[in-house]
């Protein structure tokens, strides 16, 4: 249970970045292959929520950028031509 106290308590990446080194460590243990079936288990999972995690994330900035295009390329699509 301790395990499972410890998973659900850092269950929340605090960043994008965070999450991403956390899920390349992962990574790294698992491609080294001295996990023991549960812990191999185990990690899968987490590695799982960090990903949609970082889905989530990017998919967040994605929009975010899509909606300052929206309004930049407005006010730029003359001017973008001339400074090449």
């Amino acid at each position: 249970m301790t395990k499972s106290t410890k998973q659900a308590a850092s269950s929340q990446p605090e960043s994008f970045e965070a999450a991403s080194a956390e899920l390349e460590k992962i990574v790294a243990a698992m491609e080294a292959g001295q996990m023991s079936l549960e812990a191999s288990l185990s990690a899968y999972q987490r590695g799982a929520e960090l990903l949609q995690y970082c889905q989530n994330k990017l998919q967040g900035a994605q929009q975010q950028v899509r909606i300052l295009e929206a309004g930049m390329l407005k006010d730029f699509t003359g001017s973008g031509s001339d400074e090449r």
